[in-house]
């Protein structure tokens, strides 16, 4: 284990007891917004311990197998060379395990998703190749035991779509076709070809995390002005005498409410707050949906040839991804809804690039 990897662990570990004690402690129990959150935070940090201190203890085995492998007796070498050759291999199974654990959790991973395919450059070609495509993803979304709806539909004139877009739903749909958005290039004799000759064209593919309707917006106290002042208006003597109207100004966003419908002080404050909550809700779901828009743009590109992520190559039946510079001569496969291979290749790739950046690597430790 390098001395990163270890270091890493060892502040986890700390932290583990550090918030096992904190837990405990009559003072923390009784503000519950910090129990919930070193509650959340002790069971996200759980597995990565556990994991850790079965390899020391396995680490400990192994340092006293190494001891018994030394000794005179060759009956009692020979049980203590069996034990370090089989604590080596589970040492190194447990390390693996550990880096699993320390990569980042993506919490999108586990959402459904919309799939939109949409025809690039190429004309009737990139039509029918985008079709091509939502049938490869269809048909890996019924070897996943995922359900599939389209929601929209604009056909090619020669066949295929102009664009199609679905919804994918089951286990873990974000966290295997994430990797999918980008431009997909195809090389072939298109069927409109009469002299043979290969063209290539180009879709877009988006694959975007379906966004769970927003909660019940909490507001925080803290985060509100509250004036009252004297109604005006019709209602009689009583809305006139009294400072029943209500305004609620949201301090972090500016935002700013009042009622004054009600003669009642506390009716207002009431229909103000759910005023101002509806608001709030608002200007989230604009956020997220503009998020969402800049997400699609940025996953899609332009959509032109030169943007590609993977190329299909039929003359030559195989597939390549750019970005990872895999080549796999299993091209029918592929169409067919075999993607395994490329995915758990993108997969392994992007963890591994997660571990380098957390100073993880596999540089033996010095």
């Amino acid at each position: 284990m390098n001395a990163s990897l270890r270091s890493k662990l060892e502040q986890l570990a700390d932290r583990y007891d550090e918030l096992a004690a904190l837990l405990s402690d009559a003072e923390t129990i009784a503000q519950q917004t910090l129990f919930r959150t070193y509650s959340r935070e002790y069971a996200q940090i759980e597995p990565v311990v556990l994991c850790y201190r079965q390899y020391q203890k396995k680490s400990d085995e192994l340092d006293e197998a190494n001891i018994l492998s030394q000794d005179k007796d060759p009956d009692i070498r020979d049980m203590g060379s069996e034990e370090v050759s089989n604590l080596g291999a589970k040492l190194k199974e447990l390390e693996h395990e550990l880096q699993r654990l320390l990569i980042p959790k993506d919490p999108n991973d586990t959402r459904n998703v919309f799939l939109e395919i949409r025809a690039g450059t190429g004309g009737d070609e990139a039509a029918i190749f985008a079709g091509d495509l939502f049938r490869m993803y269809l048909r890996f979304a019924e070897n996943s035991n995922w359900k599939m709806e389209i929601l929209n539909e604009r056909f090619g004139e020669h066949g295929g779509y102009k664009e199609v877009i679905a919804r994918i739903e089951g286990k873990n749909v974000y966290g295997k076709l994430k990797f999918e958005s980008g431009v997909h290039r195809v090389q072939r004799v298109p069927r409109t070809e009469s002299q043979g000759r290969i063209h290539t064209s180009a879709c877009t593919v988006a694959v975007l995390p379906e966004i769970e309707s927003i909660d019940e917006i909490e507001i925080n106290k803290s985060d509100l002005r509250i004036d009252t002042y004297r109604a005006s208006g019709a209602g009689g003597q009583h809305i006139n005498k009294t400072d029943s109207a209500v305004r609620l100004t949201h301090l972090p966003t500016g935002l700013v409410v009042e009622c004054q419908d009600e003669r009642s002080q506390h009716k207002n404050k009431a229909r103000a707050m759910s005023l101002l909550q509806a608001k709030l809700l608002d200007q989230a779901q604009r956020k997220q949906d503009a998020e969402q828009a800049e997400t699609r743009r940025n996953l899609v590109g332009s959509g032109d040839r030169s943007e590609k992520i993977r190329t299909y190559n039929f003359p030559d039946g195989r597939v390549t991804d750019h970005r990872i510079n895999i080549t796999l001569h299993r091209l029918a496969q592929t169409m067919a809804g075999e993607l395994e291979p490329i995915i758990e290749h993108l997969i392994a790739e992007h963890q591994a690039d997660q571990l380098q950046s957390l100073g993880l690597g596999s540089e033996d430790e010095t």
